[in-house]
């Protein structure tokens, strides 16, 4: 598949789509990556040096791949960290063009907002932007749990909580979500959960719960669950692949201590995961 991807670039580490595309590409896809930033490092170290870019090196650059009639042949846009609404402005009007030259494309937004424990990070304007329009305009979303909350209106505590947060979410426009970081009244203390939800059903997928704390991962996971998803069209199947894969990563960057997700050291996760997880029913 040819997909492209809008997001943030750092020259060291995995964040965005130094997080994104290597993975997609380690099963065979082609990634066209359309960078928001050029950043030394990702904002996690406190410093950092580079440049945003502006909305409209993004609509030049989208011009230039339809110069080159290749937007027929483009799967599907990817999208994770807007630091600006104009950005997302300029992202959902390339949705739109992508999906005038292919309707067989779709879009995939990962709605970053915030976190459990830190809540809101993103600038004023981003989290009204993505529930009122990033949101309805996307096939597939990949909130963590507090981003569900936000987009919903409700808590999702409980497991009935959380499927009815993903139904609120679905009447707005997205066929398929996937949580992740979710913890509910059943989930075990040294445990994590993520939960998919689609037209074939909601699926549950527990792994145990790793001593880490990195940036980068959630991409890692989105840009997975996409690809996946878009090969099968199966929910349960792209939740259990991207989760596989994501928790292969997580236990070899913190079997090696690592501060930086190991992107290209554990990369045979992507493709063969040490350790399969099979969702359930729910």
């Amino acid at each position: 598949m040819n997909i492209l991807s809008i997001q943030s670039w750092v020259a060291y580490g995995h964040v965005g789509n130094a997080s994104a595309m290597f993975p997609m590409q380690r099963l065979g896809h082609e990634v066209w990556g359309l960078h928001t930033v050029q950043f030394s490092n990702h904002t996690g170290y406190g410093a950092w040096r580079g440049e945003v870019f502006g909305a409209e090196l993004i609509r030049e650059l989208v011009g230039g791949l339809e110069d080159r009639n290749v937007l027929p042949r483009c799967d599907g846009v990817l999208s994770g960290y807007m630091g600006a609404a104009e950005i997302g402005d300029a992202i959902l009007d390339t949705v739109g063009r992508v999906k005038a030259a292919n309707a067989e494309a779709h879009y995939c937004c990962d709605p970053v907002i915030g976190d459990v424990g830190r809540g809101v990070f993103v600038r004023p304007g981003i989290p009204e932007f993505m529930r009122e329009r990033a949101v309805p305009a996307a096939d597939l979303i990949t909130p963590n749990q507090f981003e569900l909350d936000y987009l919903s209106g409700r808590s999702s505590s409980t497991l009935a909580g959380a499927i009815a947060a993903c139904d609120a979410v679905h009447a707005t426009g997205p066929r398929v979500i996937m949580v992740t970081s979710l913890h509910t009244e059943d989930t075990p203390d040294d445990s994590i959960d993520l939960m998919a939800s689609g037209p074939d059903g909601r699926f549950r997928l527990r792994t145990p719960k790793l001593d880490i704390s990195v940036n980068g991962a959630g991409d890692a996971i989105a840009a997975l669950f996409f690809v996946h998803w878009k090969a099968s069209h199966s929910t349960a199947e792209a939740l259990s692949k991207a989760a596989s894969s994501a928790y292969g990563l997580l236990a070899r960057t913190a079997a090696a201590g690592s501060r930086e997700i190991l992107t290209i050291a554990a990369q045979d996760e992507f493709v063969t995961p040490s350790r399969l997880f099979t969702p359930e029913k729910i």
